[in-house]
């Protein structure tokens, strides 16, 4: 559980952060330090602060040797270079939970970086929204008010605000991650030897469990089970093309309200089923796994879909070639395949 007790619903005056005697570190608030690598250079310099836990943000991990400073010393590293295509949103859990963790049992925590204006910045911004419940804006703006230098890039910025979107949880569950996962894959595609196989949904003809409740899609031709109604990626109806919507700081599957009455697709997440036929080619025709009917298309650059928008990858199953078949929730092992 986070702890609160510097917490003020936005209200605390954060402008009263301070630098450390060192001048390499700047207490954010009290316990709590922002800086770069040299911070850690010397191990007197934390133990003069009361520091006995390090999150480094960076491509190197550091070495503390054994010596003055270190007795003690809780650290976490996370490897993280600072270019905005690195994907910094999916280990912010687990360092807003070791921040957390290590103020609850009463140690000072110093978050750095290389230069502790991006990277580390970004965690600390994090920190500040969920701790404080602000905005992505509101909380880079205190923190900039007690580090002016910090500047974190536009990568960081567009996965803080995905990480509003979501409630500041990192919800692997959610559309939004699920398409912002497909993007990261996506910019690292063609050097790609192999697919991860957490980008792919279970191929609901082969699972051996209780169905939940929801839609199942099927072939309409030979009524194969191809996706379920959690697999779909919905989007915001758009007026035209948005490519790479990732770069941008208003991608188009933050907010998804509107029935999308216009789309005659659906554009899903990768399903099993299509891992063949996906890997090593940058587009081509998505095929019924059972008969070969022609199901609909995908393209790792991306597709307009029939309301305008532009969805960067797409994986596009015609509405017209599938049947929607609500399940009811089941007792016991399903091991039926359609």
């Amino acid at each position: 559980m986070l702890e609160t007790q510097d917490k003020s619903h936005g209200g605390e005056d954060l402008s009263a952060g301070r630098a450390s005697s060192d001048g390499q570190m700047l207490e954010v608030r009290p316990g709590l330090f922002l800086g770069g690598a040299a911070a850690i250079a010397e191990p007197n310099h934390l133990k003069e602060a009361g520091i006995t836990a390090v999150l480094t943000v960076d491509s190197e991990e550091p070495d503390f040797k054994a010596g003055a400073g270190v007795e003690g010393l809780r650290s976490l590293f996370v490897p993280a270079l600072d270019k905005p295509e690195t994907d910094l949103l999916s280990h912010l859990d687990r360092c807003l939970a070791f921040i957390s963790q290590a103020r609850a049992e009463g140690r000072a925590v110093l978050v750095h970086c290389h230069a502790g204006v991006s990277r580390s910045v970004a965690v600390m911004t994090a920190f500040m929204m969920k701790t404080d419940q602000l905005s992505f804006e509101k909380a880079y703006e205190n923190l900039q008010t007690i580090k002016p230098e910090a500047k974190m890039n536009e990568g960081f910025e567009w996965q803080l605000k995905l990480y509003q979107a979501m409630g500041c949880e990192v919800d692997t569950s959610s559309t939004i991650y699920k398409q912002y996962r497909l993007q990261k894959v996506t910019e690292k595609y063609p050097e790609l030897q192999s697919l991860p196989q957490e980008l792919f949904a279970v191929d609901p003809s082969a699972i051996s469990q209780g169905l939940k409740d929801g839609v199942l899609y099927k072939c309409r031709k030979c009524r194969r089970s191809l996706f379920r109604s959690s697999s779909i990626l919905d989007h915001n109806e758009g007026s035209g093309p948005i490519a790479f919507a990732h770069k941008r700081m208003t991608p188009s599957f933050m907010l998804t309200t509107g029935s999308q009455t216009q789309c005659t697709s659906y554009f899903i997440e990768p399903v099993q089923w299509m891992e063949s036929t996906l890997l090593g080619v940058m587009d081509g025709q998505l095929l019924c796994p059972k008969c070969s009917a022609k199901l609909g298309s995908f393209n790792w650059y991306g597709e307009q879909c029939s309301c305008g928008r532009w969805i960067t990858p797409a994986f596009q199953i015609h509405k017209n070639r599938v049947d929607e078949m609500k399940t009811l929730p089941v007792l016991g092992p399903q091991t039926r395949k359609t």
